[in-house]
């Protein structure tokens, strides 16, 4: 099956109980109140991620400081075995990236049909297929690299 927005999954088993794996995860995380603005961290923080911890499962994703289109959202399952658990990791857009990268892909599509059939210029249309292919490109190579600082952090963090 062909992904059309970029998204990365892992999973693994952990020698940790899944109740243990939940609280080393709520120990580096903080919930998320969207309400809130002056929920500032200290110098010295402990909490490396912001979002939303259920009893099995969490979203989260790691705390930045300015804004970035590109920064994965972490969807965590947590699946208890008899010596351990299965934790299962799926890495992706936030809705809203996911929306952009779709709506600025269907413009640069309809641009391409339209130069193509209306106007029928085709180096108009090639250079919107192109502009439309390059900004899909950029945006799954960024996001790869954010899964990779994401990825590489919370297995630091969680020592799993």
């Amino acid at each position: 099956m062909v992904k059309l927005v970029p998204s990365y999954s892992e999973t693994f088993v952990s020698t940790l109980r899944s109740k243990e794996v939940m609280a080393r995860v709520a120990l580096i995380t903080r919930p998320v109140d969207y309400l809130d603005e002056t929920k500032y961290l200290p110098p010295g923080q402990t909490i490396f991620f912001n979002g939303n911890i259920g009893e099995n499962s969490f979203r989260i994703s790691k705390i930045i400081d300015r804004a970035d289109s590109f920064l994965p959202l972490i969807k965590g399952e947590i699946a208890p075995l008899p010596k351990g658990c299965l934790v299962s990791l799926n890495y992706s857009f936030f809705p809203g990236a996911s929306f952009f990268l779709g709506f600025w892909a269907i413009v640069s599509f309809g641009l391409t049909v339209l130069f193509l059939s209306v106007v029928q210029d085709w180096k108009l249309a090639l250079i919107c297929f192109l502009v439309g292919l390059g900004n899909y490109g950029f945006a799954w190579a960024h996001f790869k690299r954010k899964v990779k600082e994401s990825q590489s952090l919370f297995h630091e963090l969680m020592k799993l």
